[in-house]
């Protein structure tokens, strides 16, 4: 019998035919393994980048899967800026970060990488070094070849391009990896998509609290000063930035004054004046992005270099002031924040607003009741007084021993005193809250006390808060104090008055002591400096004996009308 196997009536070209076919199937079947493997790669890879919802990850999973998919060595992600000409960020993987560092900065889309953001179509190329538009790799970069680009978009828009480089097995990628990486860059898109979305919410997440904090500061009492505090702090936190100004204008003097500086030391109570460009960049009904925000005006030395975001305080369309938050150097200019900050800052403008309105009604109301006090003072006190001294006047005639007549004049005397202390107290109390001159005076007296020994008297005469100029307030005081400290370091006095007069076209500042004297001729540096400031505003200074020859009497003059 015959060993070989039965022929199936098949001759030998049959048979080699056949076995072709089977062998061609055979790849087939591996071929469509092969695929169904990929496929389920790339739906594994797809589910993976779909699942992160932070939009940092969710680029570096895409690269990582991308790589994976084509067998690439090398890959990146280049996001593209706004202007739509250059990448503003560079995801990389198969790049170790010594290597990274060697290299130095990333790129920004030239040559090559250029070719998709310029015609965002697949580019695939066997040896990218030998393209017309290579402009060949930096010091330190590693060695590449086989290339690969396909754009990433994002609802029409493209956002990016997906770099691979240096095929593994291969000498260059083929028409099947840049079709599965056409894939994943679609799928990548509604990712990218989707974080972007979820990114934004969370920002106008954080706004919405920020304002909602905002306008609870307005249900309640608020001083503006925390008000600008917190609008500083929260602009700050929420932007990530790492300076947050809020800058209130005075249009009366043409400048912008940095009430907050959050993230900053030194800035706060700084004034930069309005000319042109800050005028332009400031001072507009929108919000604007600042190229670098140093070189927008003359700041003081610790305003940073760089990007920064400038929306308005616009209260019934009147300009209150502006809100600046700084942007990292790396971060792209983005619209939405920049209208979320300004909708935060028309919260915060309304806040500052409401915290004015109620400080005045607050100093209307002292006002109020200081004019009150000051009315019973003089319609009431005041009269009182004046009827006893004038009763005890009348009495000086039948007083029959001199000792009477003595203690009736002297009650008369402390009455006329007691009356000039109200009438001055009646000055002070129709003198607007805050800061005064005639509250600077008495802190000048009250810090003497420590060196004379004893409380110097201080008398007011006339308007001193309303009638002198703040230009004449600094040399008075500094006159006064060198005056009481020479008092101190030379008169060996047990009494010093001090008088402050102010008429509607000078003021003048007296100060006696009944000390040992002082000679006119021996004037030294402290005297000299006072003759000066005199001189500087066009007044007069004098030094002499007090009457009778006794003690020192200083005279200080300085015009208020010119």
């Amino acid at each position: 019998m015959s060993s070989e196997p039965p022929s199936l009536g098949l001759g030998p070209l049959s048979r080699v035919r056949l076995d072709e076919l089977l062998h061609e199937m055979l790849d087939r079947v591996g071929d469509v393994m092969a695929s169904r493997e990929r496929l389920r790669a790339l739906l594994d890879a797809v589910v993976g980048i779909g699942s992160d919802l932070d939009l940092r990850s969710t680029l570096q999973r895409i690269v990582e899967a991308a790589c994976a998919l084509a067998g690439a060595k090398y890959g990146a992600l280049g996001v593209i800026g706004s202007d739509r000409t250059e990448l503003i960020d560079f995801i990389t993987h198969g790049i170790d970060p010594a290597t990274h560092a060697m290299i130095g900065d990333l790129p920004h889309g030239r040559g090559v990488l250029g070719l998709l953001i310029t015609d965002p179509h697949p580019v695939r190329l066997p040896d990218i070094t030998r393209h017309p538009s290579s402009y060949g790799f930096p010091a330190n970069h590693p060695p590449m070849h086989s290339f690969l680009g396909v754009p990433v978009r994002t609802r029409e828009q493209v956002y990016g391009n997906l770099y691979l480089a240096e095929k593994q097995g291969a000498a260059e990628f083929s028409e099947d990896d840049e079709e599965i990486v056409v894939a994943l860059a679609a799928a990548a898109g509604v990712a990218i998509d989707n974080a972007r979305l979820y990114a934004i919410a969370q920002r106008r997440e954080r706004w919405l609290a920020a304002a909602a904090e905002i306008t609870g500061v307005l249900l309640g009492e608020v001083h503006s000063n925390d008000a600008l505090r917190l609008i500083a702090r929260r602009a700050r936190e929420v932007s990530g930035s790492g300076l947050a100004m809020v800058l209130l204008y005075d249009e009366a003097n043409s400048r912008y004054t940095i009430e907050v500086a959050d993230g900053a030391d030194g800035l706060a109570g700084r004034s930069i004046p309005v000319d042109s460009v800050v005028a332009t960049e400031l001072g507009s009904e929108k919000y604007r992005f600042l190229e670098n925000l140093a070189a927008v005006a003359e700041w003081p030395a610790a305003v940073p270099d760089g990007p920064a975001l400038a929306a308005p305080l616009t209260v019934a369309q009147a300009m209150r002031g502006v809100l600046i938050v700084t942007q990292p150097h790396d971060r792209a200019a983005d619209e939405e924040e920049a209208v979320l900050l300004s909708t935060f800052a028309g919260q915060a403008a309304l806040a500052l607003e409401r915290a004015r309105a109620q400080e005045e009604r607050e100093q209307f109301v002292v006002l109020e009741d200081r004019e009150r006090i000051a009315r019973d003072l003089h319609d009431v006190v005041i009269q009182r007084l004046f009827a006893t001294g004038m009763q005890l006047q009348g009495a000086v005639p039948h007083a029959a021993r001199q000792e009477a007549v003595r203690r009736i004049n002297a009650a008369v005397d402390d009455l006329d005193a007691t009356i000039r202390d109200i009438r001055r107290s009646i000055f002070e109390l129709r003198t607007p809250t805050g800061p005064s001159l005639r509250t600077e005076l008495r802190e000048a007296v009250d810090a003497a006390v420590t060196t004379l020994g004893f409380r110097p008297v201080l008398d007011t005469v006339g308007p001193v808060d309303s009638a002198i100029p703040d230009d004449i307030v600094p040399e008075l005081m500094a006159v006064l104090r060198e005056a009481l400290s020479n008092v101190a370091r030379h008169a060996q006095a047990t009494s010093v008055r001090v008088t402050v007069h102010a008429t509607g076209d000078e003021v003048s500042l007296r100060i006696e002591d009944d000390g040992v004297g002082a000679d006119p001729a021996q004037a030294r540096g402290g005297i000299v400096n006072m003759i000066d400031r005199a001189g500087d505003l066009g007044g007069e200074f004098e030094i002499g004996p007090g009457p009778g020859g006794n003690g020192t009497v200083v005279v200080w003059r300085a015009p208020i009308s010119g």
